[in-house]
This record gives C-alpha cells, sequence and structure tokens, in this order.
C-alpha cells in the first residue's frame, strides 16, 4: 500500500497536527523535502511533502500556496515555535482555498525525523513489492507444472486473475478464447477485438492498455503455438507491481509452452516414424507398433485423413496442435501435411475441425483394414492434391472415381500434354487444310471402326482410312495399341477449345 499523509500524521511520536482538517490526506507521499524559498516549485517533482518553517511563504502565502497546489504536491509541512508562528494562519487558509494539506509540525520534532519515517515506510513498500513479486512468480511457476499444455496454462491464469482480483482471457490466433477466467469473461473478446488483432500482428514484442470506465484493461502478445494476446482487466487502474506480474505470467506461459513444443517436435517426430511403419509393415506389425506407443488402433476398417493448405493457418504444427485439442484419432506430420488415422465411424470430428481452421483442406481416403493402410494414406494424399487444385475444403478419394481422369490431372498440366502430342496434326490441318484431328477423335469415338466413324464424317471410309494412316505416322505411333488410343483420346479431350 502506498504511503499517505493519514499514515505519517498516525506516526504520535511526531506529534503533528493537522491544519486543514478538510484537505485529503490519503494523497501518496513520493518524497520529504525542506526549503525556504519563496517559490520551490522548479526544484520539485511533485508529491512531495514540503517542510517550511515560515520564511518561504512570508511575503505572500496566497500565491506561495497556489504554485504549490499546482505542482501536485502532496501536503505542506509548517514548522512552528520557531519566530514564524504568526504567519501559520494566512497559511492556513491559502491551503483550504487552494485545497493543499497542511499539517503543523512541533518544535521538538525535527525535520529529518520526518524524512525518516517516509524513507522507511518507501523502503517497506519496495520490500513489500518484491514480495509481492516473488510470491506471485513462484505461484504462477507452480501453477504451471504438472499435466499437459491447455490444463497448465488453465491454472496459470486462473491463478493471475485471483492475484489481481481481475478477469483474465486468453485469444488464439483464430481469434478464439482458449481460456476465461473467469468463464464469462470470454464475452469481454468480442469488445476488444481490434485491441487484440493490434497487439497480435505487431512485429515485435508489444503491450497496449485500454481505459476501461475507471479501470484498465493490459493485453500483452504471448508466443504459444500461434501469436496469442492475453488480457487482463479489472475496475481500477493496475500498479506498477500489478503489471509486473501480469509480465511475469507471460514469461511463465511462453517458458511453458516452449518447453512443451520441444518435447511435441520430439513425440511429433516419433508419431512421423509410427505412421511410416504403419504404411509399411506387413500384416500385423503395424498394430504392434502403434500398441506399443499410443494403444492400439479402433477395431475395424480405418480411414486416413490428409490435411494441408497453403496460408500461415494451415501449417503443421498449428493443424497438429488442433488435432491435438480435439482428440482427433492418431495423428503425425508427414511430407509437410498432417496425417490423421481414424475409426471408419469417427471421421466427423476431423470434419468439424476442418470446418472451424482457416484455408485447411482434407483428403480422406476410402475405408481400409489396417494392413492396407499405405493405399489408404496414397488415396488421402491424392484427394487433397485435388481439393487444393479446386480450392474444396474436404475431398473423398471416392469422389473422384466418378470425376473421371481428368479431375486427376491439372488442367494446366494436360492441356500441355495435349498440345505437345497433337502438335504434327494441328499443324498438318493448318497448312494443307485437312482434318487428321476431328478425324482421329471421331475414329477413336466409334472404337476403331471405319464405316461408322466415316460416315458421320460424310467421308468414303478408304479417305478416313488413309487420313488415320497418316494421323499415325506423323504422330510416330501404332494407333492399333490401346495404350496409344488411350492416351490420344485424353490428348483430344484435353485440348482447349
Amino acid at each position: 500500500m502506498a504511503f499517505t499523509l493519514r499514515d505519517l500524521c498516525r506516526d504520535r511520536s511526531l506529534g503533528l497536527r493537522v491544519a486543514c482538517p478538510s484537505a485529503d490526506l490519503d494523497r501518496r507521499i513520493s518524497w520529504v523535502h525542506s526549503s525556504e524559498l519563496g517559490d520551490p516549485s522548479p526544484y520539485l517533482d511533485g508529491g512531495e511533502l514540503l517542510l517550511t518553517t515560515g520564511l518561504g511563504p512570508a511575503p505572500d502565502p496566497d500565491g506561495y500556496v497556489a504554485r504549490l497546489a499546482r505542482h501536485g504536491l502532496a501536503g505542506l509541512g509548517f514548522g512552528t515555535g520557531l519566530g514564524h508562528d504568526r504567519h501559520l494562519p494566512a497559511v492556513a487558509e491559502a491551503c483550504t482555498r487552494h485545497g493543499l494539506p497542511l499539517v503543523e509540525v512541533p518544535e521538538r520534532t525535527p525535520f529529518l525525523a520526518l524524512t525518516k519515517a517516509v524513507a522507511e515506510a518507501r523502503a517497506s513498500e519496495r520490500y513489500a513489492e518484491v514480495v509481492r513479486t516473488d510470491e506471485a512468480q513462484r505461484a504462477l511457476t507452480a501453477a504451471a507444472l504438472g499435466g499437459d499444455r491447455d490444463a497448465a496454462t488453465g491454472r496459470v491464469l486462473d491463478r493471475l486473475a485471483e492475484r489481481l482480483e481481475a478477469w483474465v482471457l486468453l485469444s488464439d490466433a483464430d481469434d478464439r478464447v482458449r481460456h476465461a477466467a473467469p468463464r464469462q469473461a470470454s464475452r469481454r473478446a468480442a469488445g476488444l477485438a481490434g485491441e487484440i488483432t493490434r497487439v497480435r500482428e505487431h512485429a515485435g514484442p508489444s503491450s497496449v492498455t485500454v481505459a476501461a470506465g475507471d479501470g484498465q484493461v493490459v493485453l500483452q502478445p504471448v508466443r504459444l503455438v500461434g501469436p496469442a494476446v492475453l488480457a487482463v482487466g479489472r475496475d481500477r487502474q493496475f500498479s506498477p507491481v500489478d503489471r509486473q506480474v501480469i509480465g511475469s505470467a507471460v514469461s511463465v506461459l511462453t517458458l511453458s509452452h516452449a518447453r512443451s513444443a520441444a518435447a511435441g517436435r520430439a513425440e511429433q517426430r516419433l508419431r512421423t516414424a509410427v505412421l511410416r511403419a504403419l504404411t509399411t509393415l506387413p500384416g500385423c506389425g503395424a498394430e504392434q507398433v502403434l500398441a506399443d506407443t499410443w494403444g492400439p488402433l479402433p477395431g475395424g476398417d480405418l480411414v486416413v485423413v490428409a490435411l494441408g493448405g497453403r496460408s500461415p493457418a494451415t501449417r503443421p504444427d498449428v493443424v497438429a496442435d488442433a488435432l491435438d485439442r480435439a482428440s482427433a484419432g492418431f495423428h503425425a506430420e508427414l511430407d509437410g501435411r498432417v496425417v490423421a488415422v481414424v475409426g471408419a465411424e469417427a471421421v466427423d470430428p476431423v470434419l468439424a475441425l476442418v470446418a472451424r481452421l482457416r484455408d485447411v483442406r482434407a483428403g480422406i481416403s476410402d475405408p481400409a483394414p489396417v494392413t492396407g493402410l499405405g493405399g489408404a494414406l496414397r488415396e488421402a494424399s491424392r484427394a487433397l492434391d485435388t481439393a487444393e487444385r479446386r480450392d474444396r475444403a474436404v475431398l473423398r478419394f471416392a469422389d473422384l472415381a466418378g470425376s473421371g481422369l481428368a479431375a486427376l490431372v491439372p488442367a494446366e498440366d494436360a492441356a500441355a500434354f495435349a498440345e505437345s502430342v497433337l502438335a504434327p496434326l494441328v499443324r498438318h490441318d493448318a497448312e494443307r487444310r485437312g482434318d487428321l484431328v476431328g478425324s482421329l477423335r471421331e475414329w477413336l469415338a466409334h472404337h476403331g471402326q471405319w464405316d461408322p466413324a466415316a460416315a458421320r464424317l460424310g467421308v468414303h471410309r478408304h479417305t478416313l482410312r488413309a487420313r488415320i494412316e497418316k494421323a499415325g505416322a506423323l504422330l510416330g505411333r501404332d494407333l492399333d495399341s490401346p495404350g496409344a488410343r488411350a492416351e490420344l483420346w485424353f490428348a483430344l479431350h484435353s485440348r482447349p477449345g
């Protein structure tokens, strides 16, 4: 607690008497200074108790007191019994007019005694602040120990709210309130959305203080899995010690998450190794690997979900952290993506997670037994590739079959392939006014049957045969080969225009 003029007057050994009963005695005393100058204000910082024997105010009591009041002094101490007592009534009247507290200091009390009393009180204040800060740091550190990361974060913030008699909330990179104390404090996030975004997106450490009625809200950036913001508010001002406690909470959370992140990276590497083993070991070897690490997989068929994207919100560590919070099956990072293995009946929680995370794309395999996880992983990866190309949030591998072969190849790649393969025919048609491209398309559409294709084109079948032979020669391909026919059919259908 701050040492005030009232506290000083309560020390009976000093024998002080309040000469202005209506004055504010609850002003904090920053220091004690004595001066007999007519205007000592240039040499004062404000907040001091100024001591005088009466020489200073003698020429102009009202002007003297007015200058001190404007300078923000804590009060004026008038030493009596030294021959200048006759000025005391005029000084008291001036202090009453200007609202400056006035105390009489008896002759038996040296001014130095007041200086010592204030110095001892300030030293006690500083010691109490150190003790309070140290106790808070110990309590916050103890709260961060043990349990999983989210539980530890919750305990730290609960303890912080108790220590400061304040409300606390933690907003993550997705603008979600990860923890609030008390719980209803989460509703305050909406009103602070602009300030939270500003603090979170600032390039370096930046603390922001927002006025809230008679109180304050302090916002501090916190580095968790992604950038987060800690908001602490209450209906009165925060002291410097309070702000140190808030800073301690930020440090504890940052260190706790850094330690957890290091352990998490090691665990993630192990998960990746296990996933590779699941997709390569024959027979029941995959089940045994997982049983030795995280326990057996769900019974029945399994589904592999590949998750990815191209924005910061879809970084593998962010997606993996969200899967951890959702307890969404076994998952691991693999080749820059996150792969989850879940029971065939438990895909919905993963899809709900995708709906919450911005810009995340998901590819889902067909159900497969544990021995078929390698194939299921390839299916999920292909579905994710297509989902990213089509800008689809979710795509199942089963849907690709209904979309045709072209859906599996990027449009620009298919067009480039068609242009390269059909270039000899296109040049021939342009230079000699032939119709090799159209004739080849019609002939392939009729499965190589001459008469129906010729009738469709309105030419004699011998003319069509001559065109197809010419096309085969220009292409350098055996048009009786099923593979060659399939490639040409794909090229004809992928050709722009």
